[in-house]
């Protein structure tokens, strides 16, 4: 089977990675921070920046041909967990504008830093097309 890598122009251009790899029917989504498509975090807290990762996830997994109800499994890496739960009807608004009204697979991970000082939120998935 064919393996395409995908980096949609419409994103942020990739440095040493790939937005999505599709393989079958599969694609891997790499991590998402909440970068623009000129390379710049979003300005806003949390919700904002949740807002642009997961849609930049969604733009990467479209392009490879998917939708994002398909999702497998989303990991959610996070720097500061209080914060996300503070906001987390925000937050869901916003997974159910974007993705939809179910839920796949999903995992919450506090880390120290992510590769932007000011990203405060990646996100990096799994799903069937």
């Amino acid at each position: 089977m064919t393996i395409s890598l995908v980096n949609p122009a419409s994103l942020a251009r990739p440095s040493g990675f790939t937005h999505a790899v599709r393989h079958g029917d599969t694609v891997w989504l790499s991590g998402q921070t909440a970068l623009d498509r000129d390379g710049r975090i979003v300005p806003g807290g949390i919700v904002e920046q949740f807002r642009q990762a997961l849609s930049n996830l969604v733009t990467a997994l479209r392009e490879a041909g998917g939708d994002p109800t398909r999702f497998l499994s989303v990991t959610i890496y996070l720097t500061d967990i209080p914060d996300y739960q503070a906001h987390g009807k925000e937050i869901g608004a916003v997974w159910k504008e974007l993705v939809g009204r179910d839920y796949p697979a999903m995992t919450g991970v506090g880390v120290t830093g992510l590769w932007q000082p000011e990203a405060l939120v990646e996100i990096q998935a799994v799903a069937a097309v």
